[in-house]
């Protein structure tokens, strides 16, 4: 379901901060007329006659009636967010008081903003292209440092550089080849076939590591859902615990405790983990736990990561292998995971080490080697390209578009390899390029606009 946008000529206003009580809160105002209507019920300087960039102290009246005192920030167009006037006011963070406000300034001639409406007006005025404007909807919602670096990488236009240099380069050699199709009788080429091919696989190249780098960008922005799998008493509710440094699972020596799944997150290295713990896999007569086990396995099927725990002292070798080879099957990451190492004769543990090296062993109870635990955890992330400044592609719409540049990059090629016409050579360039275009803004509709900013929030 979409959503119609007012007129740019239209004055919009909404809370700016958060619902609820808090110590201030913040009500914006952006439209040509902001100034004037901010001035028709504050008290205090003539704020028409204020410079931009200011704050002014002074009152909020509804007639005689005192609503507040306030600071009043002043943003002269096109000097602002949203390149047209706005008007801050902090107040005192009541509901009631903010409410006041904003049916006042309703009254004075404003109109409530529709969800992201701050941020649309800010796109079509040039503040920025269309991926920009998203990831400031991403950095609002950003909850660890990776997450956080990689909205802010695409805010400041680094994914977006790389989007209009290959569209620039596309641009070209689509108005040569659309130049020849005025010039058919004359038989001229304006543009290289060669120098084409040599381009669209570059172009390829570049996409191709775009949309690969798509994985990483969705763990890095929605976190890794990571299984912690293992027949029941491996110490799985232990573990949980101890990487969260809280008693969030039941931990208890009665085999089958843990019924249901129990999630939390975990911020590591400035990635967020959904960590999930769930019932034992194992077969059981027990209803209710055999739901529990059911749902472990529909979860390990969809999880990112999954680190198979057993007990050292109560799993044999033979069972080890029969799990990992499951395991193996499924086609997920995963980490095998050696607990009670405190319990565990040196035989077996030295037996274990030289059939799978890449074990790693540690006490949940003691919270012993947990740290190589988070570190092994963390290089199956790998999060090196993305610190070393490489755009990552976090959005699934971009995902989507880069997937369908992608095909139509590769029609190029098929249509020079078959020597096709010029017109349907033409015809696939201009859906690349219309793909492209998509990411950015400079290809859009009313519908795509109103389907991305109805999911930010009133106010931004």
């Amino acid at each position: 379901m979409t959503q119609s946008f007012g007129a740019a000529s239209d004055t919009i206003v909404a809370l700016a901060t958060p619902q609820g009580v808090g110590a201030i809160a913040v009500v914006r105002l952006s439209g040509p007329q902001a100034i004037n209507i901010a001035n028709g019920v504050f008290h205090g300087k003539n704020l028409e006659k204020q410079e931009s960039h200011t704050i002014h102290f002074g009152t909020i009246r509804d007639g005689e009636q005192l609503i507040d005192e306030v600071l009043v920030s002043i943003f002269k167009a096109p000097k602002s967010f949203t390149k047209e006037n706005v008007v801050e006011i902090s107040t005192h963070g009541s509901s009631y008081i903010v409410n006041r406000l904003i049916k006042l300034l309703i009254k004075k001639g404003a109109r409530p903003a529709k969800p992201g409406e701050f941020t649309l007006r800010a796109f079509l005025n040039g503040q920025f292209d269309l991926a920009q404007a998203e990831a400031v909807a991403d950095l609002i919602h950003s909850d660890s440092e990776a997450s956080h670096q990689a909205a802010l990488h695409q805010m400041r236009g680094g994914f977006s550089g790389e989007i209009k240099l290959l569209r620039e380069q596309l641009i070209h050699f689509a108005s040569m080849i659309e130049l020849e199709l005025d010039f058919t009788e004359e038989d001229v080429e304006f543009a290289s076939r060669e120098d084409l091919r040599v381009l669209v696989e570059k172009l390829l190249r570049v996409v191709e590591q775009l949309i690969a780098s798509f994985d990483l960008g969705n763990v890095i922005k929605n976190g890794v859902p990571t299984v912690i799998a293992g027949k029941p008493n491996a110490g799985k509710s232990t573990l949980l615990n101890a990487l969260l440094n809280e008693e969030k699972a039941i931990v208890s020596d009665i085999a089958g405790t843990t019924r249901d799944l129990i999630e939390d997150e975990i911020n590591l290295g400035g990635v967020i983990f959904r960590f999930i713990d769930t019932a034992g896999l194992r077969e059981t007569t027990d209803t209710i736990e055999a739901i529990g086990v059911s749902r472990t396995q529909e979860k390990m099927k969809s999880a990112s990561l999954i680190l198979y725990l057993f007990d050292l002292g109560d799993t044999d070798l033979v069972e080890i292998n029969r799990d990992i080879n499951k395991l193996e099957n499924l086609g997920v990451p995963f980490l095998k995971v050696a607990n009670k190492i405190d319990k565990a004769n040196s035989q077996f543990i030295n037996e274990l080490k030289s059939i799978h090296p890449d074990t790693i062993f540690i006490s949940a109870g003691k919270k012993e080697n947990l740290e190589q635990l988070r570190e092994r955890i963390l290089e199956l992330v790998n999060l090196d390209k993305f610190k070393t400044g490489n755009t990552v592609v976090t959005n699934i719409r971009h995902y989507d578009s880069l997937t369908r540049t992608r095909e139509s990059l590769l029609d190029v090629l098929g249509g020079l390899d078959a020597e096709v016409t010029n017109d349907f050579l033409a015809m696939d360039i201009r859906r690349s390029l219309h793909y492209l275009g998509e990411i950015t803004g400079e290809i859009t509709t009313e519908d795509l606009l109103a389907n991305i900013f109805s999911k930010f929030c009133i106010g931004k």
